[in-house]
């Protein structure tokens, strides 16, 4: 018996990831072409939505919702989306992908803004108790097993650890924050300011749980009892684990396109295939201020994603913009631009009477600065860039009230 082919449905572009970079691609595109068809393929099985509501206002804010985080990518562009379906193989040569449903789609140009998965932990398996939070779905589950007074476990200190644990104390959850530095944030923030911050967490009934890892969990449909290296366990209602990306290289490198922590590109954000090219947090790219880097924040998804669309429609851009960064926590909150690293050397400049309100932090590597902290300092992220593209004198007289709120 002979099987059918499966027919190529071609597209003038097609977008791999249905994130926040290929619905600005989408709308870069149309920026310079009303009439490109365009396909958007999505592993997930949501239309893209401002992911950083996830763990911030749908939490906070009465007024956000999940209708009104929906970016509306179809409605804007017209693009064809195709959710809850991977691509699993791309071959340039063909100007094909393959996705897991066994659809073949054919395209004239490639965006690969696949971004990444949460890191998962060995003995830690997803379950309707156990969450690695990252889409809508993850905040819809949570939403059922939080509130009420349950009790939920968080793991992990960065932005979706603490965020997470923040919004859950806001919600009527008692949270268990369970971090693997001494002090909340204390590997991004100075001594000082870390402190501020840990304390803020212990101030609104945040059990923080410092210095510790997860070593495993048991789940069942109403449970899970977490285990820690340590040997202490921990009895909830669910827990959340948000210890970042895996950044999804494979299919790149399966098509013999370069990488390198992340999809290697150019000033345009080119591959090292033709007519393919790489946007949000997947693509490492010449930053203009920085070097080569890659950046896992929305600035950098929408900046990205929608010059790499306008390069597709052939506007031959280079991507110029260094992005910056933010983070909400209870009623503390950042801007930021450039690497954040308590390791390196720090010129604090803290402004008002109370210790750590209101302040800038510079970050100095190699004599230069290589970072810029705005604490409760907002739109000043212009000045922050302009501080690492020209600041030669880094002494702590020359950069404190450099930036001025």
């Amino acid at each position: 018996m002979t099987i059918p082919a499966t027919p190529t449905e071609t597209f003038d572009v097609v977008l791999v990831g249905a994130g926040m970079a290929s619905d600005a691609a989408a709308r870069g595109v149309r920026e310079l072409d009303a009439d490109a068809t365009i396909a958007v393929v999505g592993r997930e099985d949501t239309a893209p939505v401002e992911r950083p509501a996830l763990s911030k206002g749908l939490w906070t804010d009465p007024e956000t919702t999940l209708e009104g985080v929906a970016l509306g990518t179809a409605e804007a562009t017209g693009a064809t989306l195709l959710l809850g379906t991977s691509v699993v193989a791309v071959d340039t040569a063909a100007r094909t992908v393959t996705t897991d449903d066994g659809r073949t789609l054919g395209y004239g140009r490639l965006l690969l803004a696949t971004g990444g998965r949460p890191v998962h932990l060995p003995g830690v398996e997803e379950s309707g108790r156990v969450l690695y939070y990252r889409s809508v779905r993850d905040y819809e589950r949570l939403r059922e097993v939080a509130g009420q007074g349950r009790h939920v476990v968080v793991v992990g200190g960065g932005y979706i650890g603490t965020e997470v644990a923040a919004a859950l104390a806001q919600n009527d959850t008692r949270v268990t924050l369970v971090v693997s530095q001494d002090v909340v944030q204390g590997h991004v923030l100075p001594a000082g300011l870390a402190a501020r911050v840990d304390a803020r967490f212990v101030e609104a009934g945040v059990t923080v749980v410092r210095g510790a890892r997860l070593a495993s969990a048991d789940a069942d449909p109403d449970a899970v009892r977490v285990h820690l290296e340590d040997g202490r366990t921990i009895d909830a209602d669910a827990l959340v684990v948000g210890v970042g990306i895996e950044v999804e290289t494979g299919l790149a490198q399966a098509a013999g396109i370069t990488v390198d922590d992340g999809v290697v590109v150019d000033e345009q954000l080119r591959t090292s295939a033709e007519d393919v090219w790489a946007a949000g947090d997947l693509a490492q790219y010449p930053d203009r201020l920085l070097g080569r880097r890659r950046v896992e924040h929305v600035d950098h998804a929408q900046s990205s994603g929608r010059q790499a669309g306008r390069n597709i429609a052939g506007a031959g851009e280079p991507y110029t913009h260094t992005p910056f960064y933010y983070s909400d926590m209870f009623d503390l909150g950042y801007e930021a631009v450039g690497r954040l690293d308590a390791s390196l050397d720090t010129v604090e400049d803290w402004h008002g009477d109370e210790p750590y309100a209101q302040g800038v932090v510079y970050y100095l590597d190699g004599g230069r600065v290589a970072g810029v902290l705005l604490w409760d300092v907002w739109d000043r992220t212009d000045a922050a860039r302009d501080v690492i593209a020209h600041q030669t004198d880094v002494s702590p007289d020359a950069l404190r009230g450099r930036i001025t709120a």
